[in-house]
């Protein structure tokens, strides 16, 4: 049974951090790229970070660029991201999506996603 488990989510000061956790099984966690999405309330779901099956090649929304770190460890089936000097502009729900090819067509088993963390900024 495929599933994805975030955690680490939780309330944070402005300028504070945060690391969450996703945790994989079920399915070939090598075979998948990773994606963390956020979605505020009222607002569309967007991608946040995005890295790559073996992790060699990452990507970040605009607005966390330099704040924000995506990373995983194939051994322990886990990705991870890591939030520094958050905003209260990042209170969201972060969800775990996992992707595998094609990308450009959405299957019942290539596109997977958890059931989300919620993350405050606030003071």
């Amino acid at each position: 049974q495929l599933q994805l488990v975030e955690s680490g989510g939780g309330l944070a000061q402005p300028g504070g951090s945060l690391r969450l956790s996703c945790a994989a099984s079920g399915f070939t966690f090598s075979r998948y790229a990773m994606n963390w999405h956020r979605q505020a309330p009222g607002k569309e779901r967007e991608l946040v970070a995005g890295i790559t099956s073996a992790g060699g090649t990452t990507n970040y929304a605009d607005s966390v660029k330099g704040r924000f770190t995506i990373s995983r460890d194939n051994a322990k089936n886990t990705v991870y991201l890591q939030m520094n000097s958050l905003k209260p502009e990042d209170t969201a729900v972060y969800y775990c999506n996992a992707r595998a090819p094609p990308f450009a067509i959405v299957t019942r088993t290539n596109n997977y996603w958890g059931q989300g963390t919620q993350v405050t900024v606030s003071s």
